[in-house]
């Protein structure tokens, strides 16, 4: 593989997989990217694994949102300030109808239909199955 490619793939790992920042960064046309994508199986492979390492990352932070975690920043004074981070609902909610569809946690939809269904056929679909009552 290339020195451009290779420079491609590290920018890539960089960004977490975002084509455009990455892109962006060592001003690469994104249509570039593709090509080498579409092109180039060893890159191809290589672009997989980022993104499997960006997904890994992404996991990470929603368990972190999910377990809440301690934060330690500092104020304008340089003071360390402590503070809790609750689990949040909203990522245990996101993660239990993502991996927890076995389970039952998926969201269904069910529509009433109580009413006919009408079909009508124009000329030109007449071809198409003469057998079809038409109205």
């Amino acid at each position: 593989m290339d020195t451009y490619k290779k420079k491609l793939l590290e920018t890539l790992e960089l960004h977490k997989g975002i084509v455009t920042n990455a892109c962006k960064s060592i001003d690469c046309p994104r249509s570039t990217y593709y090509k080498y994508l579409n092109e180039d199986e060893e890159f191809r492979l290589a672009v997989e694994e980022i993104q499997d390492v960006a997904i890994d990352f992404v996991e990470g932070k929603l368990m972190e949102k999910i377990d809440g975690i301690t934060v330690q920043t500092y104020n304008s004074k340089g003071e360390p300030v402590v503070y809790e981070q609750a689990p949040s609902d909203t990522a245990i909610i996101f993660f239990l109808k993502t991996k927890g569809k076995k389970r039952g946690y998926v969201e269904r939809t069910e529509i009433d239909h109580s009413g006919g269904v009408s079909l009508h056929f124009d000329a030109q679909d007449e071809q198409i199955g003469s057998d079809v009552q038409k109205d």
